[in-house]
């Protein structure tokens, strides 16, 4: 999901609270707040020395252990206050990929991409999932898609990752 579609859907759904699903069935505490939103631009070189650049919208969250046990989740008019006053004070690229920062004792700190959402009676609950790591030059490196690296297929004399 793009920062614009992100931003779009929070307006859309401003009377709802807003609960983040970070793995089937595991939700990120009532006690969380949105602690930083990062704005990325990415320059990388891949293995088949490929260069590429794109922009992420990273929104930080942080589980209060104060407020262990509260009762009810951040409203989505809130999130969107504060994605409204962070975007008057640094532009949003609105076409970057939302991702959602978070990691607690039993979840390592991971960025998450938004793959749904859902809408339950008076809730917004965004789906979260990790994307694996991928070979963007599997061509280059003579790696059929459907097969996965193996070592000896990517030796260091290779050309390859």
């Amino acid at each position: 999901m793009n920062t614009s579609d992100f931003i779009s859907l929070l307006a859309e759904h401003q009377d709802k609270q807003l609960l983040f699903e970070y793995t089937t069935g595991m939700l990120v505490g009532t006690n969380y707040h949105i602690t930083e939103v990062k704005h990325i631009t990415v320059e990388a070189v891949d293995c088949g020395a490929r260069t590429d650049s794109w922009k992420e919208t990273i929104i930080q969250l942080w589980e209060s252990p104060e407020e262990l046990g509260k009762p009810d989740y951040m409203n989505t008019n809130k999130a969107l206050g504060i994605l409204r006053k962070v975007g008057t004070m640094k532009t949003y690229e609105m076409g970057a990929v939302v991702k959602i920062e978070y990691g607690n004792a039993m979840f390592h700190t991971a960025h998450l991409h938004i793959t749904d959402f859902e809408i339950k009676e008076n809730q917004l609950v965004l789906k979260l999932a990790v994307n694996l790591t991928d070979c963007k030059a599997k061509e280059a490196c003579g790696v059929p898609e459907t097969n996965t690296v193996q070592a000896e297929t990517c030796a260091p004399s290779s050309g390859c990752c």
